[in-house]
């Protein structure tokens, strides 16, 4: 009964006719998911029996033959996606356009901000931009640094959305890690944008994936955040990278800058709580109680009033 239970679910994976179409990449997804976790995994538990029988040999190397398969398509689209981004083809509207039409963007937005953690969406944008192998840090963190980790593709989206760049705008993302923020930021709204981050790994990760897609206007900076050049920032992003004094420290420096000029804060995660806190920013909007920790929070600093 067990082999015809799993027979069948292989049977019904391999003949949904639209797994095979390129564009049906969520539909794909799930079916990856299910090969894996349902059929893959059980079928490796049931071999690893004494003696197993030749036909759960023969269906274990069937599931990871038509996992294969399926995965071959992906591969194939996301090749293509990133050479259509090299020759400049796939950015602006064509890129949304084809976040629309691959995973939609009900992942992204204002509207999907009450979720937290990964989707569709971050699986579609981590295959466009993860072309190399992932590297080792090679720095021990101080305390007050936290632990990289992706920024949500929706909230990247939702960022884009609220900020309304305009050709003026330099971006800065703070911890910046293998660089994705600031690459399609960059991509999806031409503004110029660069990464601050202390790892020289990550650093260089990202300074080569944005090289290996030709894209211009998009820089990596290994630095400290305390001691990094804002000079030209206008709109600045964290993601909790930092927390406690270290994170006071860098807030400090943001605050030198804005008598400067007017500068504009958006934050994700428990940074906003002491973000909202600084009494030379304004929020735009609630944040910092509640679930509001994770909703993309907007700040603004006063106005740089010229001759005082």
């Amino acid at each position: 009964m067990v082999i015809s239970e799993i027979r069948t679910d292989i049977e019904t994976v391999e003949k949904n006719i639209s797994l095979w179409k390129e564009i049906n990449f969520a539909s794909r997804i799930a079916a990856l998911d299910f090969l894996e976790f349902h059929v893959i995994d059980r079928l490796d538990g049931l071999c690893q029996q004494a003696n197993p029988p030749a036909e759960l040999l023969a269906l274990q190397q069937a599931a990871e033959q038509l996992k294969n398969q399926l995965e071959a398509i992906d591969i194939a689209l996301f090749r293509r996606l990133r050479e259509a981004i090299r020759q400049g083809r796939c950015s602006g509207a064509a890129l949304l356009h084809l976040i629309d039409t691959y995973v939609g963007r009900c992942s992204g937005g204002r509207q999907a901000q009450q979720q937290i953690g990964y989707d569709n969406l971050d699986l579609f944008t981590n295959s466009l931009f993860d072309g190399q192998t992932l590297p080792q840090e090679t720095i021990e963190r101080e305390p007050q640094m936290v632990h990289y980790q992706k920024t949500p593709a929706r909230v990247i989206l939702d960022l884009i959305e609220r900020a309304q760049f305009t050709e003026k705008d330099v971006f800065y993302d703070l911890g910046s890690g293998l660089g994705q923020v600031s690459l399609l930021v960059h991509l999806l709204s031409g503004v110029t944008a660069n990464g601050v981050e202390v790892e020289p790994a990550y650093c260089a990760y990202a300074n080569a994936c944005a090289a290996d897609l030709n894209v211009p206007n998009v820089s990596f900076i290994q630095a400290d955040a305390r001691t990094a050049n804002y000079a030209t920032g206008t709109v600045f992003f964290l993601y909790t990278p930092f927390e406690g004094q270290l994170l006071q420290d860098v807030l400090n420096r943001l605050r030198a800058e804005s008598q400067r000029r007017h500068i504009r804060i958006f934050t994700y995660g428990p940074c906003t709580r002491p973000v909202s806190r600084q009494s030379w920013l304004t929020a735009i909007g609630q944040t910092g109680v509640g679930n509001e920790l994770y909703k993309l929070a907007h700040f603004v600093s006063a106005p740089v009033v010229v001759g005082s």
